[in-house]
C-alpha cells in the first residue's frame, strides 16, 4: 500500500470520534481505578473507548483484525489489523492531567499505514498516513531541524522504566540534553512531530503503545526505531527512539546502542 486511501483515513476519524465521546465524561470525575495484571492502571473510560473503536470496526470493516489493549486480539492474522489503546497515559487521565491521548493505528500486511494521536479533552489530533504528510487538525506539520543532544529537547515517560543498564545510557544523554521534561506519555511524540520536542527515549513499551506513533512520526520527517536502530513492529523490544533530526538519532543511537 503505497498511499494509506482516504476512506480509511476518514474512518479512522471516526474512530477516534467514538473515544473520544466514551472518555470525555470521565475525565476528571471520581471513578474507579483498577490495577491490571502488569501493574497498570485502568478505568471504565479505558474500557468504553476501546469497545467504542472496537464496535464500529466490526460494523463496517468485519474482515479487518484488531489488537488492542483492554481487549486482546481478534483475527490479528488478518491482512489488516487496527492496534488500539484506548487512553494511553491511564496514570495521567486519573489524575487530571491532560498528558494522555487514543492511539488508533492500521496496519495493512505488517506495514503500519496509518496511525493516529488523539487528544479528546484538547481537540488535538495527530493523523499519519502513508503516501501523505503528518497533520494536527488538518493542517501539515513538521519536525524541527536539531544540530545535537546539546541544543535537544528531551522527553520520557518515566525514567523508572529502565533497567539499570538503560537508565546509565539514558543518563549520559539526558545530562548532554539541553532541556528534559517528564511524563507526558503518547503526547510527546506529537509535540516532537509539530516541532516542538527533539527527542523521545522510551523502554518497556507495547505493540498498542507505539505502533500508531510511527506513520505520524515518519510523515512529519522524522525518524522513530527500537534502539538498536531497526524499524518497529509486532516482534519489537519495547524500547523506542524517536528523534526529529536524524543527527539528534544517530546521536542517541550511539549510547543506547551498547545498552541492548
Amino acid at each position: 500500500m503505497s498511499t494509506c486511501p482516504a476512506d480509511l483515513v476518514a474512518f479512522a476519524g471516526r474512530l477516534a470520534d467514538a473515544a473520544g465521546e466514551a472518555i470525555r465524561p470521565y475525565f476528571r470525575q471520581p471513578i474507579p481505578v483498577e490495577t491490571k495484571a502488569d501493574s497498570t492502571p485502568v478505568t471504565q473510560a479505558d474500557r468504553e473507548g476501546e469497545r467504542a473503536i472496537r464496535d464500529l470496526i466490526a460494523r463496517h470493516y468485519p474482515g479487518h483484525g484488531v489488537i488492542g489493549e483492554e481487549f486482546g486480539e481478534s483475527d490479528a492474522g488478518a491482512d489488516s489489523v487496527w492496534v488500539l489503546d484506548p487512553i494511553d497515559g491511564t496514570t495521567s487521565f486519573v489524575t487530571g492531567r491532560p498528558w494522555f491521548g487514543t492511539l488508533i493505528a492500521l496496519v495493512h500486511k505488517g506495514e503500519t499505514v496509518l496511525g493516529i494521536i488523539d487528544q479528546p479533552v484538547s481537540g488535538e489530533r495527530w493523523v499519519g498516513a502513508r503516501g501523505r504528510p503528518t497533520t494536527l487538525n488538518n493542517r501539515d506539520i513538521s519536525v524541527r531541524p536539531c544540530a545535537g543532544l546539546g541544543q535537544a529537547s528531551l522527553d520520557c515517560t518515566d525514567a523508572a522504566m529502565f533497567t539499570e543498564a538503560e537508565g546509565a545510557a539514558f543518563a549520559i544523554i539526558r545530562d548532554q540534553a539541553a532541556r528534559v521534561r517528564y511524563g507526558t506519555d503518547c503526547y510527546a511524540y506529537g509535540l516532537l512531530a509539530a516541532g516542538f520536542v527533539d527527542l523521545v527515549i522510551e523502554a518497556t513499551m507495547e505493540y498498542y503503545d507505539f505502533a500508531a506513533l510511527v506513520p505520524v512520526i515518519e510523515g512529519a520527517g522524522g525518524t522513530i526505531t527500537d534502539w538498536d536502530g531497526a524499524p518497529l513492529g509486532r516482534g519489537s523490544d519495547g524500547r523506542v527512539v524517536a528523534a526529529g533530526d536524524s543527527r539528534v538519532h544517530e546521536a542517541a543511537l550511539a549510547h543506547l546502542g551498547p545498552a541492548a
